[in-house]
């Protein structure tokens, strides 16, 4: 994150935060920003979305080491954790075998409910509610396209 930039300040507050888990007010953040934060992160739930592209807001924490564990909107607070799960991840050759427990941990990452994960796949919200409960497994082509996102997003699998 680039020293300057609107979000820098909590970026270094988290970067330097020894905790593995931070809850902040949408107050406090202000006052590290020395501004206001958009009427958008009061009201919309994908402000807060762990996306590294195209959102600097999501590139303050996620850089700095964490993610959006939980939020709540009405209380104005967020609660950042910095993922530290270790997941069992099967490959063949050097294609990711995405199995339910490890599909789930990335929709959550993403802080995106099923319909909107599909929606960002391009699958219907039942083909990713079936991956999930291990019903099916994602096909080659897709575990490629899981694999790219996951990276995408900074998702830490392995």
């Amino acid at each position: 994150m680039k020293e300057g930039t609107k979000y820098h300040p909590l970026y270094e507050h988290l970067q330097h935060s020894q905790q593995d888990e931070l809850a902040l007010t949408f107050a406090a953040i202000e006052a590290m920003l020395g501004e206001r934060l958009p009427a958008t992160a009061r009201t919309q739930r994908s402000w807060w979305s762990n996306r590294s592209l195209g959102a600097l807001q999501a590139a303050a924490w996620m850089e700095a080491g964490y993610h959006v564990a939980s939020l709540n909107l009405s209380a104005e607070q967020v609660i950042f954790r910095r993922p530290g799960r270790i997941y069992h991840v099967q490959r063949e050759g050097d294609i990711v075998l995405w199995n339910g427990e490890l599909i789930k941990a990335l929709r959550q990452h993403m802080g995106m409910n099923q319909a909107e994960f599909a929606q960002e796949l391009g699958v219907r919200q039942p083909t990713v509610s079936e991956w999930e409960t291990g019903v099916y497994e994602p096909r080659r082509s897709s575990s490629k396209l899981l694999t790219l996102i996951a990276e995408q997003a900074g998702f830490p699998y392995e």
